[in-house]
């Protein structure tokens, strides 16, 4: 979970895409690609998503001079079909393959009612929301998830097994703005979390549907995009593309009419806006709420970065020779 930052220096959203633009290109990412990168890592920054925003260029531009992934992927269509699509990422970043995969399904979810991509050999795809946030534009219903690499063994709690579990389900609205919901299922339940035992004897069931969600992510996001469950029957170039992803559209308005659905979704978000927050909480909102607020006012008054995302930033700015936004 994301939340708002206490302490922190704001920073004009123009200079971090510069500086997240140039740190990819010095890690040997072509110019185009290293824009459209980091434009998506700076919106997630804007809208309170950190931990897959900026500061994960300092990740990808490590492995990508270090030969662990493809800096210039040719992304190319592996086959498809009147309602489906693989999207080869030629052992990039997986930002590239899924949003091929997000935009070449629209048309086909228009025309069929429901169209889905899935997309394999490839590294991160960063945030679930990118994705569904593309389709839910364009007055979709989208669903995404990814699955990577595993590495099982006996002596392992199984709770290893659900990986790293990312979801997202955004559906569209009309003057209010979509309902995004994008998380990871095991997001506090891995072995380096805090509370993972304390979680267990409270609640049982909540760490077993956790779980649950995070074997589906795998098995939809992983192995179905051609990510086996057996690390040495892996055939890869690049040793960082071990990942693949899913992503569902499903036309809303072959079911009902998509103005009245539009309706039932601003009411639901005007209704919910006037309860109770939860405990420790000054709002009460549906997910996506505060995201777009937050990505409309620091979008104007500057992203607020906090220290340890001062240190990482600054770390791979001195070892790439960028000079810092801050």
């Amino acid at each position: 979970m994301n939340i708002d930052r206490s302490e922190f220096v704001k920073v004009d959203k123009g200079k971090m895409i510069s500086f997240v633009s140039a740190l990819a290109k010095e890690a040997g990412m072509p110019e185009e690609k290293a824009e459209f990168l980091a434009e998506l890592l700076v919106k997630n920054d804007l809208r309170g998503i950190f931990s897959h925003g900026s500061k994960q260029i300092a990740t990808y531009a490590r492995i990508m001079r270090d030969g662990l992934i493809n800096p210039d992927p040719q992304i190319s269509t592996a086959n498809e079909s009147s309602a489906t699509i693989v999207i080869d990422g030629d052992g990039g970043l997986g930002y590239f393959a899924a949003c091929r995969g997000a935009e070449e399904i629209i048309e086909r979810c228009r025309n069929i009612g429901i169209a889905a991509a899935v997309t394999r050999n490839h590294g991160h795809i960063g945030a679930a929301g990118i994705y569904s946030r593309i389709l839910a534009e364009n007055g979709l219903i989208g669903y995404v998830t990814s699955g990577h690499q595993l590495s099982l063994r006996p002596e392992d709690s199984i709770m290893r097994a659900a990986g790293g579990s990312p979801m997202s389900f955004a559906i569209p609205g009309g003057e209010e703005v979509p309902m995004v919901l994008d998380f990871g299922a095991m997001h506090d339940l891995y072995e380096t979390s805090p509370h993972v035992s304390e979680l267990f004897k409270l609640a049982p069931g909540l760490v077993f549907r956790s779980m649950g969600l995070g074997f589906i992510c795998q098995a939809l996001g992983g192995f179905l995009a051609g990510v086996p469950v057996e690390e040495e029957r892996a055939k890869r170039r690049y040793q960082g593309a071990n990942q693949g992803s899913l992503i569902i559209a499903l036309d809303p308005g072959r079911f009902v009419d998509i103005g009245d659905l539009k309706n039932e979704m601003d009411t639901y978000m005007k209704l919910t806006r006037e309860m109770q927050p939860m405990p420790g909480h000054d709002k009460a909102s549906l997910p996506g709420v505060l995201e777009s607020g937050r990505e409309v006012d620091w979008g104007i008054s500057g992203i607020p970065v906090d220290e340890n995302h001062r240190a990482i930033l600054s770390d791979a700015a001195a070892e790439f020779g960028v000079e810092l936004p801050f």
